[in-house]
C-alpha cells in the first residue's frame, strides 16, 4: 500500500500547507541478537514497511506534530532549554530535536505529520525508524545533508539518554544505510559495513507472535548490565577487553569460571553470536543458504537458553517453523519478550509456509498472527518534494 498520497492529502488537510515527505524504513536483524552494545556484529536489513514524515514550515517557534497512528498531535517549544521526557510516543521525537540543537541546527517552526505501515511491539524497530525519518527530515528540510552514520548515532543518544532505552546503534543504523537486495554486516564498533546479497532463491518471512511482554524494556536493560559485568570481571584476566566483543570463545572457556553462571550464560550468549554472525554473512556471500538457516537456529537457541530473552509464543513459533518443509532456519528476532521471529525459507515454499504458520499458530494459541515477506530496502530518504 502506497502511505504517501494519503499522508499527502491529510496533512494539507490539517496544516494547510504542501508538505514534503520522507521515509525511513523498519528492520529485521537476520542474525546477531544483542551483541550491538557489546561492540560486536550484526546482520540485519532494512525492510520495506517504514515511518513516514511529512513536514512544512510554519510561522512560529513550535514544533506542531501529529500522529495518524495514535491519533494525537503534540506541541513541541522549540526555545524550551530543558524539556523534560513525558514517557510518550513523542519523546522518541522530542530526544531526536534536542539533539540536532545541540548540533547546531538552526530550524524553525515545522508542522510535521507522521504515518507508516511499521507494526508496533513487533520487533522491526518502529522506534528506530520514527528516530531516524524525523532527524533526516528535519536535517534535509533546512539545508544540512545528513551524515547517516552520523545521524544513527545521534539517534542513539536520544533513544538511551532522553528515552531510557540502553540500546545499541544497529536499529538506527540499518535504518540510515540499508541497501536494497542486501544485508548489511555491521561492526558495531567502527561502523564499517558491507553488504551481502539475499540470494533470490530464498524469502524472508517474518511471523508476529502478536504478544509483547512488559518486562522487555526492564530486561533490555538489566542485560546489558550483566554485559557489563562480565567484561569487568573478565577484563581482569585478559588483556585489551573493553567489550564482549574482545572475548574469544576459546578465552571465555578458559576464564569462564571466573563469572557467575548468570553471567557466563550471557557472555556465552554474546561471544557465540559474535562468531555465528560473522560466519552467517560469509554464508550469505557463497550462497550457502542451509550453513545460514542453522546458523539461525543456533542463534534462537542460545537466545532462548543462555541469554533468555525468548517467551513461549516466540519458541513455539521457531519450533513450527523449523518442522516445516523449505524452512532454512528461523529464530526470534529483535529485542526479545514477545514480537517476532524472522524466517529463511525457500521461496517456492514462501507461501505454503506462511499459510500454515498462521494456523498451526492460530490454532496452539488462539492468536492470529501476522506473517509476511520482508523485502530488503534502501534506507532513509525523501520520497515527495511539493
Amino acid at each position: 500500500m502506497n502511505l504517501v498520497p494519503s499522508l499527502q492529502s491529510q496533512f494539507v488537510e490539517r496544516f494547510g500547507a504542501a508538505p514534503q515527505i520522507y521515509r525511513a524504513p523498519g528492520r529485521v536483524n537476520l542474525i546477531g541478537e544483542h551483541t550491538d552494545y557489546n561492540d560486536g556484529f550484526v546482520l540485519p536489513v532494512a525492510i520495506d514497511l517504514a515511518t513516514y514524515a511529512a513536514i512544512a514550515l510554519r510561522d512560529d517557534r513550535r514544533l506542531a506534530v501529529h500522529s495518524l497512528a495514535f491519533d494525537e498531535s503534540v506541541e513541541l517549544d522549540l526555545d524550551d532549554a530543558s524539556p523534560a521526557p513525558r514517557r510518550h510516543w513523542s519523546d522518541y521525537v522530542l530526544g531526536v530535536v534536542l539533539g540536532l540543537k545541540r548540533e547546531g541546527l538552526a530550524f524553525g517552526g515545522t508542522s510535521m505529520m507522521l504515518s507508516g505501515d511499521l507494526p508496533m511491539g513487533a520487533g522491526l524497530s518502529a522506534s528506530a525508524a520514527l528516530e531516524v525519518v524525523v532527524g533526516y527530515a528535519l536535517c534535509d528540510f533546512f539545508g544540512r545533508a545528513p551524515d547517516r552514520k552520523a545521524l544513527a548515532l545521534l539517534c542513539q543518544r536520544a533513544e538511551n539518554d532522553f528515552v531510557g532505552m540502553r540500546c545499541g546503534v544497529m536499529d538506527q543504523l540499518i535504518s540510515c544505510c540499508g541497501v536494497s537486495g542486501h544485508a548489511l554486516l555491521i561492526d558495531c564498533r567502527t561502523l564499517a559495513a558491507r553488504a551481502a546479497p539475499l540470494d533470490a532463491k530464498a524469502r524472508l518471512v517474518i511471523c508476529n507472535t502478536m504478544v509483547g511482554h512488559e518486562l522487555a524494556a526492564s530486561e533490555y536493560n538489566k542485560r546489558r548490565e550483566e554485559c557489563e559485568r562480565a567484561v569487568e570481571l573478565l577484563s581482569e584476566k585478559l588483556d585489551g577487553v573493553r567489550a564482549l566483543r574482545d572475548v574469544s570463545i576459546e578465552a571465555l572457556a578458559l576464564h569462564g569460571a571466573v563469572l557467575p553462571q548468570t553471567i557466563l550464560r550471557r557472555a556465552r550468549h554474546v561471544v557465540t553470536e559474535n562468531a555465528r554472525t560473522l560466519a552467517a554473512a560469509a554464508a550469505l556471500e557463497t550462497g550457502d543458504l542451509a550453513l545460514f538457516g542453522r546458523l539461525m537456529n543456533e542463534s534462537h537457541a542460545s537466545l532462548r537458553d543462555d541469554y533468555e530473552v525468548s517467551c513461549a509464543e516466540a519458541d513455539l513459533m521457531v519450533d513450527l517453523a523449523q518442522k516445516m518443509e523449505g524452512v532454512f532456519g528461523a529464530r526470534m528476532t529483535g529485542g526479545g519478550f514477545g514480537g517476532s521471529t524472522v524466517n529463511l525459507v525457500e521461496a517456492s515454499a514462501a507461501e505454503r509456509f506462511m499459510l500454515s504458520m498462521t494456523v498451526a499458530y492460530r490454532e496452539a494459541t488462539g492468536l492470529s498472527p501476522q506473517v509476511f515477506c520482508a523485502t530488503p530496502s534502501a534506507g532513509v530518504g525523501k520520497v515527495l518534494a511539493p
